[in-house]
């Protein structure tokens, strides 16, 4: 086989539906403060996605994302979504659906029982670097 075959052989199989995690096996055996216990890392992907498990009481700071609009579910746990400063503070839990439009403003912070999370978005462009003008 040559390798211009190869290389079409593993596009083809890049491109199959597959299972890639069970969250809920991930979330039950995370033990650190803040993890990502899993991260698509697919190659030709054109999103980028993360599983996320914060420990109880733990958060993620404020922070605005000023290009990507995010997608998040919550697979285990409760906790807190914080919004800009002239919002109302929104409970998490399991099954919650958000959506962080880019430029908002947005905190999360783990509840009592911790509080795992799947975000979705557009993957990021890789770093280039180009000349000085």
């Amino acid at each position: 086989m040559s390798k211009a075959e190869r290389q079409v052989g593993r596009e083809a199989e890049a491109a199959m539906p597959r299972v890639l995690c069970h969250t809920d096996a991930l979330t039950a055996a995370a033990s650190s403060d803040v993890a990502v216990l899993w991260k698509l890392a697919e190659s030709g992907r054109q999103l980028d996605a993360n599983l996320v498990r914060l420990t109880p009481g733990r958060h993620v700071a404020p922070h605005a994302e000023p290009n990507l609009d995010v997608l998040v579910l919550v697979v285990a746990g409760d906790g807190v979504l914080g919004a800009g400063p002239r919002d109302e503070p929104q409970s998490l839990t399991t099954g919650a659906l958000l959506w962080l439009p880019h430029g908002s403003t947005r905190s999360i912070t783990a509840g009592d029982d911790g509080l795992a999370y799947l975000t979705v978005h557009r993957r990021r462009p890789g770093l280039q670097i180009g000349q000085a003008p």
